[in-house]
């Protein structure tokens, strides 16, 4: 007899259920995308990294929508995240999502 074994399964990963954890993350700024001086944070050696506000969160993510408000400049290692990779499926879990 053949018992059907039921997996959990994972939710697909879009932009509309993201919740933007990456945005979390300490964004070191390597090269020129043109973000925003008003976004970016130097420490005394004139290292750059994306400013995190008070709450833990990328100053430039919109609270509301949880989409990137300089998308078009946002740093390099932004870019390369890829939703629904590994590194962004360990972040989902941290955060139990």
């Amino acid at each position: 007899m053949n018992i059907p074994i039921k997996t959990q399964s994972t939710p697909e990963i879009l932009c509309s259920n993201c919740k933007a954890c990456c945005c979390r993350l300490e964004v070191i700024i390597i090269s020129d995308t043109g973000v925003p001086e008003s976004h970016i944070k130097r420490d005394a050696w004139g290292a750059e990294t994306m400013l995190r506000l008070s709450d833990g969160w990328c100053s430039a993510l919109d609270r509301e929508s949880f989409m990137c408000t300089i998308y078009e400049n946002r740093p390099w290692i932004c870019r390369e995240f890829e939703m629904g990779s590994y590194e962004c499926k360990d972040e989902r879990a941290a955060h139990n999502l």
